[in-house]
């Protein structure tokens, strides 16, 4: 039996946070590569202005899925999704665009205080989607916004095996615990795909134990569920390209591309 040839997923995050959501996405989707795409050139976009940023996403798109004509496309960045989704799929009809927003809906379905924090940009802070999905589905919780400048660029330094200062890491988390009427923040909603890899400092740093909810394997399971799978296929082993903006990505980051199975292939 001839097995067709299927098209790539693409991943698009403003540096190599959006690992984290290719990491599940390919345990999900094992008969796809996949094609991810660093706009290591303008990380990060935290502090862009709105209409320059959807200006350069739309731009990169539009050559991104001429040259790569992909499957989907997952927006593994809630700063850029939050910002310019809605103006992706339209100037883009053809393509289906899964995107990441912060985790707010189900923290609020799973908090026992009633007290949720939300750890992000400064440009997913101030979006109005952000307070839209509050308003939507946690009316009923205090919620904290948390607008980190920083933590993106330590995170970054972070997964390539940098050190980084506790005090710097606390100092941008510790807003994150509020304590009210006798009740403490149990839930702290990673609202950017760099966070997740520093869980495990942010567990050790914070005052007490609080559930950070780390939204890549949703994201992994939508865009499951718009690509079919095929009556007959074998699981991919080949290592498939990551491309970067700046078309210099360093050696470090290089080597840790290599662990996710993806070799730097030439700048857009």
């Amino acid at each position: 039996m001839t097995i067709p040839e299927l098209k790539p997923i693409l991943v698009f995050d403003s540096g190599i946070g959006g690992l984290t959501v290719l990491r599940e996405a390919r345990v999900l989707m094992p008969e796809r590569h996949f094609i991810y795409i660093a706009d290591d050139a303008g990380f990060p976009y935290g502090g862009w202005e709105e209409e320059a940023l959807k200006q350069r996403v739309i731009s990169l798109f539009a050559k991104l899925l001429t040259e790569h004509d992909p499957e989907i496309c997952v927006i593994a960045c809630n700063t850029a999704f939050t910002l310019v989704g809605a103006d992706l799929r339209a100037a883009f009809p053809g393509m289906r665009f899964v995107g990441t927003v912060p985790a707010i809906k189900p923290a609020a379905e799973r908090t026992r205080s009633g007290l949720v924090s939300v750890l992000a940009t400064p440009g997913t802070v101030k979006r109005a989607y952000t307070r839209d999905l509050i308003q939507s589905f946690a009316t009923q919780c205090h919620v904290r916004l948390v607008g980190s400048e920083n933590l993106a660029r330590m995170a970054e330094a972070y997964i390539r095996g940098e050190a980084i200062d506790d005090g710097a890491v606390l100092s941008e988390i510790e807003q994150c615990f509020v304590e009210k009427d006798g009740k403490k923040t149990d839930i702290v909603v990673l609202a950017c795909t760099h966070y997740p890899f520093m869980a495990n400092v942010f567990r050790r740093l914070a005052p007490w134990p609080v559930d950070w909810l780390d939204p890549a394997e949703a994201i992994a399971r939508r865009a499951r569920s718009l690509v079919a799978l095929p009556d007959g296929f074998e699981p991919l082993n080949g290592i498939d390209p990551a491309i970067f903006t700046s078309g210099r990505p360093d050696f470090t980051t290089r080597r840790l591309l290599q662990g996710f199975g993806l070799t730097v292939s030439q700048a857009i």
